[in-house]
């Protein structure tokens, strides 16, 4: 079994999914409604919430390129620069959010952009580290990741087999630590067809590492199937209100909805449970009032050679089993046994 650690918690093979609410830009720029947004995401149930903090010119240099998007039932235009850089999270906004979720008891985790973006997670004593899907193939910074020692998650989305594989191996040339990959459909909102999931049992598969789901898509359904097939860490964009202004909002999950999502979350982990052959020990009950016993098919008397015409199978299951029906054919009944009554070796 795989397991990594962060913080006190156990995270990995047989232990209870780790559900981070992805706020990402939906504070808008606001700190004040950034914490609002953490404070709805602790209620949920969230046991993490993640951020971007990014600087926009490393990304973007061309400040012409303009991003259509949904929000508050309009499409809107505007240039990527100018909405990318009112988001921006710097160090002492993220040192401010750490210190926030501290408070709450929730912890927090970021996606950097830079070696800078990396310093400030460290100053802030941010013990995970998380690439976006577009930087996947930057290298360079999943190396400088890779070299803080901290529990590094990738998401995968976009990436090709050969694209992930460069990803892996550029993590381990500096990391021993086991790795966390996401899967992840880069399209918001992402369709059902689109998802994929089966592609979580191949990342694990061909990279030996832990797997989980970065679900772009409306609703729970993806999140919940991937639970059941081993996701063991679930990103779930969240907002605090669906009808701000903004391009994540209109498909993040509410309050209402994430706290659903949790709940049902957990309720599939105790329906999951154990792989282990064998009834439960709730079953024991049920076991001797519904599985069948050999049973005296007629009333039968003291020196009775017992033949197959002399056995029904009935219930209770507190008798003789009927697989074992074979070894009392031939045995001579040392008492009388009424019909129906169950077959124990003490009738012989």
């Amino acid at each position: 079994m795989m397991k990594i650690s962060v913080g006190d918690r156990e995270i990995g093979d047989s232990c209870p999914v780790y559900i981070v609410a992805e706020i990402g830009i939906n504070h808008n720029g606001d700190m004040d409604l950034a914490e609002r947004t953490i404070i709805a995401a602790h209620t949920a149930g969230a046991d993490a919430v993640k951020f971007q903090s990014y600087c926009t010119e490393d990304f973007i240099s061309n400040r012409e390129l303009m991003l259509e998007y949904q929000s508050q039932g309009q499409i809107h235009r505007e240039p990527q620069y100018d909405l990318f850089k009112r988001c921006e999270i710097d160090g002492e906004k993220l040192l401010r959010l750490k210190h926030f979720c501290d408070d709450m008891g929730i912890d927090v985790h970021t996606t950097p952009t830079s070696q800078s973006g990396i310093d400030d997670l460290l100053a802030a004593n941010i013990n995970v580290i998380k690439n976006g899907s577009d930087y996947l193939g930057h290298i360079p910074l999943i190396r400088s990741m890779a070299s803080t020692g901290l529990q590094v998650v990738l998401s995968t989305g976009m990436a090709s087999a050969e694209e992930i594989q460069e990803a892996v191996d550029a993590y381990y040339d500096k990391a021993d630590e086991k790795l966390i990959l996401l899967h992840c459909t880069s399209s918001y909102p992402a369709p059902a067809d689109s998802i994929h999931l089966r592609k979580m049992c191949q990342l694990r598969k061909q990279f030996g590492c832990l797997v989980g789901f970065s679900d772009h898509s409306n609703g729970s359904t993806a999140t919940i199937a991937a639970v059941t097939m081993g996701a063991c860490w679930i990103e779930k964009h969240f907002t605090l209100d669906k009808n701000l202004p903004g391009p994540d909002h209109w498909f993040s999950s509410d309050e209402l909805e994430f706290k659903a999502l949790v709940e049902t979350i957990r309720c599939v982990e105790a329906c999951l449970g154990s792989a282990e052959l064998g009834y439960t020990d709730l079953e024991a009950q049920s076991r001797a009032d519904f599985k069948l016993s050999c049973v005296a098919n007629r009333d039968l008397s003291k020196c009775h050679q017992l033949d197959w015409e002399d056995i029904a199978f009935r219930r209770p299951g507190t008798g003789i089993k009927p697989a074992n029906a074979y070894k009392i054919v031939g045995q001579v009944l040392k008492s009388n046994i009424q019909s129906g009554e169950p077959f124990t070796e003490n009738n012989f």
